[in-house]
């Protein structure tokens, strides 16, 4: 939070950068994935696995596609977080029964676990990333996010 301070005093704000909503949303993007990353760490988690993780949990019974398309993730870069959360016991890959010849992602009772944990901590680092929003603030940041990242609302 205090790099959030003294930055916003430095001159580079004055430019036209700074006032940029593509630049703005990387930026804020990249702060609340670094903190993000941070609370996942002691989980052997990151952000990506997190993501794959907690949509498994949901009981959405995604495909590998849907995930990639979903998370705008190359299907090598879900392949690859897959195989991973399979290692840990935490997700198993199972044909789909509206097409045996495509697998859906769902969570282990060990991977649910996991799962509640992990959102536990992104929860906490979340909180504290956007106090400086009161809570009508954060809920229409969020349903602007929402109409941004293409959900429709």
């Amino acid at each position: 939070m205090g790099e959030t301070t003294q930055t916003t005093r430095s001159p580079l704000w004055a430019t036209t950068v700074g006032s940029d909503p593509a630049f703005l949303l990387a930026r804020a993007n990249a702060l609340s994935l670094a903190d993000a990353t941070a609370s996942l760490s002691p989980l052997g988690l990151k952000v990506r696995s997190y993501s794959v993780l907690a949509l498994a949990a949901a009981d959405a019974r995604p495909t590998q596609r849907e995930l990639s398309e979903f998370l705008r993730l190359d299907p090598s870069q879900i392949v690859s977080v897959l195989d991973d959360l399979e290692r840990r016991g935490w997700v198993r890959r199972e044909p789909d029964p509206r097409d045996r010849r495509v697998n859906v992602v769902v969570a282990t009772d060990a991977g649910r676990e996991a799962c509640a944990r992990a959102r536990s901590a992104v929860e906490d680092a979340q909180r504290a990333h956007f106090a400086v929003l009161d809570a009508e603030e954060a809920e229409m940041f969020t349903a602007l996010l929402r109409r941004l990242a293409g959900a429709g609302e």
